[in-house]
């Protein structure tokens, strides 16, 4: 499936010197430092990198208006919903409130359009999918990593949580024994 998604593509070209502006934001003390590899191997294949680099509060509305070649995102993707249909359809189609890719596909936006009419099940899960693997084709958005939270107690503590979203650790439960 990815060489025939690449055989509409055109050939890489030669990019001698064509200036381009990576953004990002340091409130994720991760994002600078993969602005900076991301910059060394955009040089080495010929771009001349500019970064800019803020608090996300006085970049985001500089990467909302497309004022960026390219930006590098952190974007917590199941904090409003558990449903991947919900950022599928903010972050990706035509109509979406939060579209820093700035994409809009008329492809794209009935995959994802799919994916939301269909219930809950294995059905709703390849539609979704389908839906991502319609907005990976574009190249709008380009997965670099995925931080996983590590987490670790004591011996003392028992019942923390176990937070698929990575948002809880302590709950009502959650206690320690007396030393």
């Amino acid at each position: 499936a990815y060489r025939e998604r690449l055989a509409g593509r055109a050939a890489p070209a030669k990019v001698d010197g064509v200036k381009i502006t990576l953004g990002t934001f340091t409130d994720r003390a991760e994002l600078p430092e993969v602005a900076v590899l991301l910059e060394q191997q955009l040089e080495a294949a010929g771009f001349d990198v500019r970064q800019d680099v803020r608090e996300y509060q006085y970049i985001e509305a500089d990467a909302l208006e497309g004022a960026f070649d390219a930006f590098i995102l952190s974007r917590a993707t199941v904090l409003d919903s558990g449903d991947p249909v919900a950022y599928l359809a903010s972050d990706f189609t035509c109509k979406g409130g939060f579209s820093i890719a700035q994409l809009c596909s008329s492809a794209v936006d009935d995959a994802i359009g799919v994916a939301s009419e269909t219930e809950a099940g294995a059905d709703r899960q390849r539609a979704i999918m389908l839906a991502e693997a319609a907005v990976l084709g574009t190249d709008a958005a380009i997965p670099l990593l995925h931080e996983r939270v590590i987490q670790g107690e004591g011996r003392l503590m028992h019942d923390a949580a176990r937070d698929p979203r990575e948002r809880a650790l302590v709950t009502a439960d959650t206690h320690l024994d007396a030393p």
